[in-house]
């Protein structure tokens, strides 16, 4: 059995209710990191259609905050000297000595799972995709893979019902997990999820780490800082991913830039150290490259530490 290596993983500090204390780290990151994956090379297929949503018009691309925590990789010293070159653009996130090829060349989907017991063997390093219903989980895998369809999309919340593996470059595993919080969805069925996605992160030794989706979109949602509450206490590797970073709702929800930091001075005081986040957005592309160079400097971490 393939043990997982976990020196930087998270650990949640405090209980719920969250502290509003500011951020440890100061530091205004606004230029390009020159370490960021290039652009899908020309055999990729193409990137998924890009639609307009009622409600919403598009934004400029928010800002990171000007009082942003990094987030130091495996291989990176905390108290060595960053500069913004070094920080993935729309993250905190820098990039260390383990980044390596991030381009995806080929998807393909493996199979669906209705227990943890019955995924694939875990002898590949994996990252799973978790969030709330309709936060735009397959949107995102469709714009990592540009597969239109890798994962089916649906305007109906809670369509994802079971634990769905795709394999990339054959090498590791993308996985779209069922969304929490369909409040539709009967008591039992809920419990059910709850049951079989925690076994899940627990007993999961392949699992590199959980990209939790936020919704940039809406103000901070409780139920997405019990998620991440839960997933740090047990001590499951996460990075934030915030999406629809380029929309405004008209008449709620505020900018996504001003939602992104009121979420992160909210889950800050939980932290010793600073999550990894990265915003995105699946009908811009905003993030995609980025994103897959984050997960590649975890992988390839990963897989040195196992052999």
């Amino acid at each position: 059995m393939l043990l997982r290596p976990r020196p930087f993983l998270l650990q949640v500090l405090t209980p719920l209710p969250f502290s509003r204390a500011p951020l440890a780290v100061r530091r205004t990151l606004s230029a390009p990191a020159a370490a960021a994956a290039g652009a899908a090379p020309r055999g990729d297929a193409p990137a998924p259609a890009r639609t307009r949503h009622k409600n919403s018009r598009k934004a400029e691309p928010p800002r990171v905050p000007a009082n942003t925590a990094l987030f130091f990789p495996p291989g990176v010293e905390r108290d060595a000297d960053v500069t913004a070159e070094m920080v993935i653009p729309g993250s905190n996130i820098v990039v260390g000595p383990y980044a390596g090829d991030a381009r995806v060349k080929e998807a393909e989907f493996i199979g669906c799972s209705a227990h943890a017991r019955d995924c694939p063997k875990d002898d590949r390093p994996e990252f799973a995709v978790l969030g709330r219903s309709n936060v735009g989980k397959s949107s995102l895998i469709n714009s990592l893979t540009r597969r239109k369809e890798a994962a089916l999309t649906s305007k109906k919340p809670g369509k994802t019902q079971t634990i769905n593996h795709h394999l990339i470059n054959k090498s590791w595993y993308l996985v779209d997990l069922p969304g929490y919080g369909f409040a539709a969805a009967s008591k039992t069925a809920r419990m059910d999820w709850s049951s079989f996605t925690k076994g899940y992160f627990l007993n999961r030794d392949s699992l590199v780490g959980v990209l939790l989706l936020v919704d940039a979109s809406v103000p901070t949602q409780q139920i997405d800082l019990d998620c991440a509450n839960w997933l740090g206490r047990n001590n499951v590797g996460l990075t934030f991913v915030f999406t629809k970073c380029d929309k405004v709702k008209k008449g709620k929800g505020g900018r996504p830039d001003e939602n992104i930091k009121e979420f992160l001075e909210n889950i800050g005081s939980l932290y010793p150290r600073p999550p990894p986040w990265i915003m995105t957005s699946s009908t811009t592309g905003l993030g995609r490259e980025g994103l897959l160079l984050h997960m590649s400097q975890l992988r390839n971490y990963w897989d040195n530490e196992a052999t």
